[in-house]
């Protein structure tokens, strides 16, 4: 199984690629699905809204008043941490169970809108973001969706920055063109790295390395943090440092496009105790102490010293 984090900004277009990955076979977790369920006529969760916020957050049927809701919670920082107080652990265990209904081959999908913000990429096997221009965007949310400019202009103005989204990618699917380009590269992205990678991750098997040297690309330091961040998800306080080196690390430098990482051991730890986390986490063990990816998007060599 991997895990698959899904985001991007409102009107980027992840509705599109969230449905060719589930018609390919994703078994897919929507965020926002799941925060509409846990506050659902009967729900306990309604409940408690109700009981923070008063019942005139209802309408006539029963249902949650959503307008109603946002006007009493987005007041201040306050009432907004007493909504995310009640949301947020419902929203996590129910998809806590959907993740753990899911078959032990599942390429799990989990479409969450503030993964960025959440600050959530490193617990995912993979992170996609689908990107489109703010002009783009703004396009689609007023013409498509008939929301005032204005308003349409403050929710992408809210949400992680290009940049914030870049740092955390390790796919990036630009939507600038048609809904079936976009769809065409979530066709090949399942094909192309996802299904191998499921199968790495599964059987333990390492991707193969690129053999031939590239000129130095910008991109490289700025994938180390990233699987440097991972790794320190995975290897928790087993880990005692992790140093990007190797020649990806000098800038300028031709290299093999392999991101190689040493990971200092904590005292007390031994490379055989992150055999287990990192080979599930998508890096298994190549040789003794020498881990590598099954992502074949991108090649990483991990020494454990």
């Amino acid at each position: 199984m991997i895990r698959v984090g899904l985001t991007g900004g409102i009107g980027a277009g992840k509705s599109t690629v969230a449905r060719t990955l589930t018609e390919r076979g994703a078994y897919l977790i929507d965020a926002d699905v799941i925060a509409r369920e846990v506050v659902a006529p009967g729900s306990d969760g309604l409940a408690q809204l109700v009981e923070t916020f008063g019942a005139d957050i209802l309408l006539p049927d029963g249902a949650l008043d959503r307008a109603a809701l946002a006007a009493k919670a987005f007041v201040d920082d306050e009432q907004r941490k007493k909504l995310n107080g009640i949301t947020h652990p419902l929203v996590g265990a129910r998809a806590a169970e959907l993740l753990d209904a899911a078959p032990e081959d599942a390429i799990v999908l989990q479409d969450i809108p503030l993964l960025v913000e959440n600050h959530t990429a490193p617990f995912f096997h993979l992170v996609v973001i689908v990107h489109a221009d703010e002009g783009v965007r703004l396009a689609r949310l007023t013409g498509q969706r008939g929301m005032p400019e204005d308003d349409a202009r403050a929710r992408i103005r809210s949400q992680a920055s290009v940049e914030d989204r870049r740092a955390v990618a390790d796919v990036w699917l630009d939507n600038s063109g048609t809904p079936d380009d976009l769809a065409a590269k979530a066709a090949a992205l399942w094909d192309e790295r996802l299904v191998p990678y499921e199968r790495g991750v599964r059987t333990r098997a390492c991707a193969p390395q690129p053999s031939a040297e590239v000129a130095y690309r910008e991109q490289w330091p700025v994938d180390a943090t990233r699987l440097t961040n991972r790794l320190r998800v995975l290897g928790g306080d087993k880990i005692a440092d992790i140093k990007h080196v190797g020649r990806t690390s000098e800038v300028g430098a031709a290299a093999l496009d392999v991101i190689e990482l040493d990971v200092a051991l904590a005292a007390g730890a031994s490379a055989a105790d992150l055999i287990d986390p990192l080979s599930d986490g998508g890096f298994p063990e190549r040789s003794p102490g020498v881990h590598a990816n099954a992502d074949p998007g991108r090649a990483v060599t991990i020494n454990l010293v």
